[in-house]
């Protein structure tokens, strides 16, 4: 009774019918939802991102259950989907496991089985909210961690000469790029520092300052590194 409950609800030798149909893409739209609102969970996101993200198994399992086991159109389709590219910003690693995600779901779903779609969306939410709430893979004191800019004369010796401000106020500071900028006249550094207590800032800014001649600086919240282009 188990296994049966897990067969495929349509074979490709006698079509598809409007009652397999029904099941198999509102079983698409319910599972596409829920792993919608698990994405929702603790990840900053836009509607329109989590609206594709709740309707993309059930496009996909329709597309499959068109072609039916048709290789020529399979092909075809295949060569469609391979023109298609997000033209937004490229998309975080989290963004596109996502949607990988959602696209397994809903090819489940177009092959005419939805228990397994169940069974693997089910397991997969549930990994996805234990790594949100248990912070899996997330940075310690990652709220303390920033992104230092200092702009400096050109003629600043400035490998040495922020150290004690970097020992006073941080626990960690890299130099991890130099540019020059205004004709090279002027160093734009950028610093990965960590620091010691939050409500710091400004202390720190106001002191680098006093060494930099008062030119620009900024720190802002760690850039994500985990962008990736579609």
């Amino acid at each position: 009774m188990f296994d049966s409950t897990f067969l495929r609800v349509y074979d490709t030798t006698t079509g598809i019918t409007m009652g397999v149909f029904f099941i198999c893409v509102a079983a698409a739209l319910v599972l596409g939802a829920v792993m919608a609102l698990v994405y929702c969970f603790r990840t900053p996101h836009t509607s329109s991102f989590v609206v594709t993200l709740a309707l993309l198994p059930a496009t996909v399992a329709v597309v499959i259950m068109l072609v039916n086991g048709n290789l020529g159109a399979g092909v075809a389709v295949a060569g469609a989907f391979s023109l298609v590219r997000f033209r937004s910003t490229p998309g975080t690693a989290k963004e596109i496991t996502a949607i990988f995600l959602a696209m397994a779901v809903g090819l489940a779903c177009g092959m005419g089985y939805p228990g397994f779609a169940l069974v693997f969306a089910a397991v997969m939410c549930i990994m996805s909210l234990l790594y949100a709430l248990t912070n899996f893979g997330g940075r310690r004191n990652a709220a303390l961690c920033r992104v230092l800019r200092v702009t400096v004369p050109e003629d600043l010796d400035y490998p040495t000469v922020f150290d004690d401000l970097f020992e006073k106020y941080t626990t960690k500071a890299a130099l991890v790029s130099v540019k020059t900028t205004n004709l090279g006249s002027l160093n734009c550094l950028t610093y990965d520092v960590t620091l010691k207590k939050a409500g710091t800032e400004k202390q720190f800014i106001d002191e680098l300052r006093c060494r930099n001649g008062n030119l620009e600086i900024s720190m802002s919240l760690t850039e994500q590194n985990d962008r990736v282009i579609l």
